[in-house]
Parts: structure tokens; sequence; C-alpha cells
């Protein structure tokens, strides 16, 4: 049984997102030259075109299964769980499938698709043959996950707006410390539809073009889509979840305290659990959502905890906020820091350069850069909706 005390490693990964299909695709469009990514979508709303973190590989087709399973959000964890699915099945023959747990984090689950279904009975008095509201259920993700990998052990769905996907890793390595299972399935998925993009609108927090965070420009996020899952274990690996802290504002429905005060505490508990000084985080994964809310505070929070020195750089401006996913897929690029990084480039920080002097200036990172020595360890935040906040400390090994 594992002690309170395990290690809890990242073993192996799937993504996919804007940047690409895989992991190889992602980790090329990541360190990239010049920014990719977002492509210019005039469908979802009508009569405005926005520039959305949108997956243009080809998905799994699931029209095999049940159509409960089916839908966007189920192809993109698919999409995902097939890159690691070796492992994933190793797994399962070593340990049992009673020992292999699901946690999965969305926002959006299967939205989509009772959209379509809700236009066609506007339009005909019929519901699609292929709908079924359950593919609407925040649940669905990790159902539809632990049906394809054939596991018996414990399996749930978190859905805490951006933080979710976050919470997710977490809560993995709670059930491996506890000693309840031997691995866990671990990460998150959202897929674009009218719902969040009309919703973000209507806060007046979307950005028309490519987002601009931490500039005094800025004026809203890119929604995105796509998926990533982790295999965890405490048999060492490439990746060590070094750390985390979550923490509640209590402050406001959409606007985080301005004090920073619940991420401040949330930066503080992940550097305290992986032991770590401030000084020894050689890279942070922003929230950066590019509205001027978000990233007043979070500068403000990466100052008190970090100061103003550590590299750092927001990926939204290449994958767009991919809401209950961005937990997920922000660790799997800090992931490809550590990992599958031989040049040691850091995320560029792709913005207009427009520094707003109102705060405090952080070292974000320009084009081309590479760290001085092999990336240790990094952070990555996650603020969402309800001051929910989450931060994962990760650690090569």
């Amino acid at each position: 049984m594992s002690s309170s005390s395990s290690a809890i490693y990242l073993n192996d990964l799937g993504v996919v997102c804007a940047l690409g299909g895989d992991r190889v695709q992602v980790r090329d469009g990541l360190f990239a030259g010049q920014p990719g990514g977002l492509r210019d979508n005039d469908q979802l709303i009508a009569g405005r075109r926005l520039a959305l973190g949108e997956v243009g590989t080809p998905l799994p087709d699931l029209s095999a299964l049940p159509v409960a399973l089916r839908g966007r959000n189920n192809a993109l964890l698919e999409a995902a769980l097939v890159q690691i699915r070796p492992a994933v099945d190793a797994a399962i023959a070593r340990h049992g499938a009673d020992r292999v747990a699901v946690i999965i984090g969305t926002s959006t689950s299967g939205i989509g698709e009772s959209e379509n279904a809700l236009r066609q009975h506007r339009d005909t008095g019929q519901w699609p043959v292929d709908f079924d509201y359950a593919q609407q259920e925040m649940g669905t993700s990790a159902r539809f996950v632990r049906e394809r990998i054939g596991s018996n052990g414990p399996a749930w769905t978190i859905s805490t707006a951006c933080s979710s996907s976050a919470k997710a890793l977490m809560t993995a390595a709670r059930l491996l410390r506890a000693g309840l299972v031997d691995a866990v399935l671990a990460g998150g998925a959202d897929s674009l539809c009218r719902f969040t993009v009309a919703g973000f609108s209507a806060l007046e927090s979307v950005s028309a073009a490519r987002c601009n965070p931490f500039s005094a420009n800025r004026n809203g996020i890119n929604i995105g889509e796509g998926a990533a899952l982790f295999l965890m274990t405490t048999t060492p690996g490439p990746v060590r979840l070094s750390g985390w802290g979550e923490s509640s504002d209590a402050h406001h429905m959409s606007a985080p305290d301005p004090q920073a005060r619940g991420a401040i505490d949330a930066m503080q508990q992940a550097l305290d659990r992986a032991g770590l000084a401030p000084a020894q985080v050689d890279y942070v994964n922003l929230h950066g959502t590019a509205t001027g809310h978000n990233d007043a505070m979070e500068s403000q929070a990466v100052a008190a905890v970090l100061g103003t020195a550590v590299p750092a750089s927001s990926t939204k401006p290449l994958t767009g906020h991919t809401l209950g996913a961005s937990g997920a897929i922000e660790a799997a690029l800090c992931w490809m820091v550590l990992a599958d990084n031989p040049d040691q480039q850091l995320p560029t920080h792709w913005w207009d350069g427009q520094g707003d002097a109102a705060l405090p200036a952080l070292a974000l990172v320009a084009p081309g850069t590479r760290a001085a020595h092999p990336p240790q360890h990094v952070l990555s935040h996650s603020f969402a909706f309800g001051g929910s906040n989450a931060v994962l400390a990760l650690s090569r090994e």
C-alpha cells in the first residue's frame, strides 16, 4: 500500500489540441519560431469571426459505440488515449482492472451535441436518432474512458471550470498516496461549442484576434478545445507531480480576488508540498487569459511568491483557453519542457510586447529563449471562475 509520502509520477502522456493531434506535433508547435494553433472561425457566433483554438486533425470515429458515449468531447479523449493505450493496458494487466482509476476534468462534456440536437428539434420537431441526453452529462467523460480501457476502479468527473483537470491530477495523486489504487488515468477534455463562446462573449471577454496576455492592450480570451491524459503511478517516470495547491477566493462568481490572496495561497502550497524554494522554479506556465482582471491578479501573485525574475509565459495564444481541459493540457506542455526538451527551450510568450505599467513586470519569455540549464522544476497555474485556484508543481527526474 502506498504511503502518504509516496512520490507521484506522470509516466506517460497523450495530448491533442490546436497545436496538433499528438505529442510530437504539439511539442513542435509549442517550440516553433512563429505562433500557430489558432484559426479563424465564423460558424459559432452568427456574424462574428473569432480566433479559436480548434483541433484541426481528424478525430477517431466513435460511431460503433453506444450513442450515449459518442460526441466530440469523447473523440478528443479517445485521440489522447490511443497515444498511451499500450501503457494503460500494461498497467491494467499488472495491477488488475479494480486497481486502475479514471479521473477526468471537463466543463462542456457533450453540450455541443445537445446544441445540434435542439436545433434539429426546433426545425423538424424530431430529435436526432444519434442523440442521447447522457452525452451532455458531466460524468460521461469519465464513464467513456473507463469503459474504453476496461477499468473497474474508481471513476468520476470533476467540473470546477478552468481548474477542473488540474484538480483531476491532484485527485489522482491523493488516490495513489492513499493506496486505494495503483494507477490512475487522469486529465481532461473540452470541446468547442456555441454555449461557451456565446457565454464569454456576453461577458465581453472574447478577443476576435489572437489573445494578448499581460499587454496593456489585452482585450480577452480565445476559446479552445483539446484533451490531455496522463498515466499516473508511484513507479518512477520522466516527470514527477512534486506538489500542488488549491484554494478558493469566495470573492466573486466570475472575477478573481484583486488582492490575489487565493492564488498566492495555492502557489505557496504547491511550493511547500514540493519542498521547493522560489528560486528553484525554472519556469511558470501562467494562466494568462488576457483578460483585465486575471492578468492583473496573476502578475501580483507571481511577483509576491516568486519575484519577477522567473521565466514565465502564457501558452493560451497557441492553444486557446481550453477551459476544463486547460489544466491538463498546460501540464502536458510543462511535461514537454521537462521531459522532451533536449535544447532546453522555454515556451514563448506571444504578445505585442506592450507591457501594462500598472502590473508587475514579469520575465515573459521572448522568442528563442533557452534555459541556462535543463529545467528541473516548473509551476502551472489554473485560476477559475468562482475563485477556484489550482497550482501544479512538476519536476524532472
